[in-house]
């Protein structure tokens, strides 16, 4: 079991080829004298030890197979468990490769366990590369995706936050098409319970979600489209009847500003990019990501792997040490950290 009052905190490196060995590096140099944490890093070792040498970040890493050497080592000495057996000199920087997918696959899919099991008390993800992944073997669409099914997880969601705004999805990785067919009413109406339940978990006695349109101006009365109408306000009044405090179809052009000012605690968006914008507009240095309905708490960055950057010591890590913090947050205190709304023009 976890240890009591000093959480440890599961870090999969992603692919090997890309920022992964970097922003971890970066992040844990900054954080792991601040925060009271034992980190856990799954991936390779080769690869941590190369970026060192590029950055300078003077970490100490150690590797072990068991997690029971953790409570032994000291504060200033980074376990590192690597169960894809991963030749460091099998990959190149920036390179999509079947071999670099496997392995990252292995330490995702190891943190699942890991957590699902209840021997570590978060999760934090550095990117995985799809096209990488495949050539191993893998359907996998993301992250969430690969939990859920490891988990039997029923209804998830991906919910980014920046410092003023967090942003639930009723979809992420479908084709605007597709995002567009699965605006339903059972859909939406999965979600907003999904976000009450979860985020009462959270800390909020009482969440106010605000859900976005589909449509431009809300379809208008239907000039634009019937999908307000039909599936997302039904979804939310039947919602509203079960003491649920939800709002909507709002535009998108002006929900996310109100939610900025503090009318709501989070907005439904229902697609990928209606929400990903605002949250990358708003603050998205600082943005993270962080799973709704898995059986455990699941952080990460909201960037990729950027190949093109890929040990050449440039990377922004910004976004996961933010993740890192969000993390042992949440594993602390079983809530949501709150920020300060922009309250300036009310």
């Amino acid at each position: 079991m976890p240890i009591k009052n000093k959480p440890i905190i599961a870090i999969s490196m992603g692919d090997p080829s890309g920022i992964g060995p970097e922003i971890i590096c970066k992040s844990l140099s900054e954080i792991i004298f601040e925060y009271d944490f034992h980190p856990l890093i799954l991936g390779n070792f080769d690869a941590l030890e190369h970026i060192d040498n590029i950055i300078k970040s003077h970490l100490k890493f150690l590797k072990i197979d068991s997690l029971s050497r953790i409570s032994d080592l000291n504060s200033d000495i980074i376990p590192v468990m690597d169960d894809s057996n991963l030749d460091f000199s099998k990959i190149s920087p920036g390179v999509v490769s079947a071999t670099a997918g496997y392995a990252s696959m292995k330490w995702v899919l190891h943190s699942g366990r890991l957590a699902d099991s209840k021997e570590v008390d978060a999760v934090v993800s550095c990117p995985i590369n799809k096209e990488s992944c495949g050539m191993a073997g893998s359907g996998a669409i993301g992250h969430m995706e690969l939990f859920q099914e490891q988990t039997n997880s029923k209804n998830v969601a991906t919910m980014l936050m920046t410092p003023g705004l967090r942003v639930v999805h009723l979809s992420t990785h479908k084709s605007l098409k597709e995002a567009c067919d699965y605006v339903t009413f059972k859909n939406v109406y999965t979600k907003i319970e999904l976000i009450y339940t979860d985020f009462k978990k959270l800390g909020f006695i009482k969440p106010k979600i605000g859900v976005s349109a589909l449509n431009p101006h809300g379809s208008d009365g239907g000039l634009f489209g019937t999908e307000e109408k039909e599936h997302i306000l039904p979804a939310i009044s039947k919602a509203q009847s079960e003491g649920i405090d939800v709002t909507g179809p709002i535009p998108a052009d002006t929900i996310f500003n109100q939610a900025i000012k503090g009318e709501y605690d989070v907005v439904l968006a229902q697609y990928h990019d209606q929400g990903h914008i605002p949250i990358k507009v708003h603050n998205w240095e600082h943005s993270v990501s962080l799973n709704l309905g898995l059986p455990f708490i699941r952080a990460s960055v909201d960037h990729g792997t950027a190949f093109d950057i890929a040990y050449k010591g440039i990377a922004n890590h910004s976004s996961f040490k933010e993740s890192i913090k969000l993390a042992i947050y949440v594993a602390e205190h079983k809530s949501l950290p709150k920020f300060q709304y922009n309250t300036k023009d009310q």
